[in-house]
């Protein structure tokens, strides 16, 4: 299986789209929010959408952004979202989506990479991730 690997562009709206829906467990996605949203963060300088592709359609993403804070003394990248369609899953396409996000991190400057993961903490742990705390949050609409 050939899987290649780049930035997302606007093209990959309608495909991304339903990858994000495959995602989003606690939140129903509308069209009109996701549109608006994919063409700001595209456009934002703070953010890598990295996406995994076959010849003939997506089958992953990885989302990060970045920003700086005190408590790392700089910049660090956070990783927001990350899926891989589950018939595409145990082909290392996760592994490579992160790998990527790490070099573009490391890139940028990064003092390091993190995330917040609920059904994925073993294989986070399984490409070198540390548990590092709990996520809390508190939803506002």
């Amino acid at each position: 299986m050939n899987i290649k690997y780049r930035n997302a562009d606007l093209e990959d709206e309608e495909e991304l789209f339903v990858l994000a829906e495959n995602l989003a467990t606690s939140n129903k996605l509308n069209k009109t929010d996701f549109s608006r949203i994919f063409s700001e963060l595209l456009s934002n300088n703070n953010v890598d959408l990295v996406i995994a592709e076959t010849e003939s359609r997506l089958v992953g993403y990885a989302m990060s952004f970045h920003h700086s804070t005190f408590y790392a003394n700089g910049l660090i990248s956070w990783v927001e979202e990350l899926i891989v369609l589950e018939e595409y899953r145990g082909k290392r396409i996760g592994k490579k989506l992160m790998k990527i996000i790490e070099e573009k991190a490391y890139g940028r400057g990064s003092k390091l990479v993190a995330l917040a993961t609920r059904r994925a903490s073993e294989f986070y742990k399984a490409i070198g991730y540390d548990e590092s705390a709990i996520y809390f949050k508190k939803t506002l609409t």
